[in-house]
């Protein structure tokens, strides 16, 4: 029994780290629901039971399996199932299964329906966190603020989600990419192994 209670009282943090993670307000969650925002608010912070009718929608909205809403434990295989999901005209494919640290994605953003991106002002938006992009094929173009970069197959970049920020596709066919997410504003730490002198 204690195990089962300690199992119900992570489903709270973890369904808030899903919310931070996709950056959704509890409006934005209760409209996509139909949840209360004051039972949203509760379940979140532990003081109501999470039920199977309360995050069957969850789940859907977050697009995630329960199973990874409640903690269940690991049944030993290693390998990653991502469940794609779409949101702004975008698929992402997580290519990782846990809520905490750096969320990893593979990003496909589709060719604009008139064709490749005019080059005008982008919607941007902010948000807790930091970015990491690596792109796997096509163009993307990154607003940052009052700068924009086009970046093409195996060029990255990284930026504070604070900083106002929005993607396009700048060419004619899908463009592909990696992003690295940390949702409280952890960092990629790359490290290379130094090459002695030959001299």
């Amino acid at each position: 029994m204690a195990e089962l209670h300690e199992v119900l009282a992570k489903v709270g943090p973890r369904l808030r780290g899903l919310r931070h993670a996709r950056a959704f307000t509890l409006a934005r969650v209760a409209e996509e629901t139909g949840i209360s925002l004051s039972t949203l608010s509760r379940l979140e912070s532990g003081r109501r039971k999470p039920t199977l009718e309360l995050l069957l929608p969850l789940a859907k909205a977050y697009g995630v399996p329960l199973d990874e809403l409640v903690g269940a434990p690991a049944t030993g295989d290693p390998r990653v199932h991502p469940r794609p999901f779409t949101r702004h005209g975008q698929t992402f494919v997580p290519l990782t299964h846990y809520l905490g640290g750096l969320h990893a994605y593979k990003q496909i953003m589709p060719v604009r329906p008139g064709g490749p991106d005019p080059g005008g002002p982008l919607e941007q938006r902010t948000h807790e966190g930091y970015e990491w992009l690596y792109v796997l094929s096509g163009r993307l173009r990154l607003a940052l603020g009052d700068r924009d970069v086009i970046l093409a197959a195996g060029e990255a970049a990284e930026f504070d989600t604070r900083t106002p920020h929005g993607f396009a596709n700048a060419g004619d066919r899908p463009v592909e990419f990696l992003a690295l997410f940390g949702p409280q504003g952890e960092r990629v730490h790359l490290r290379a192994r130094s090459v002695p002198d030959p001299s």
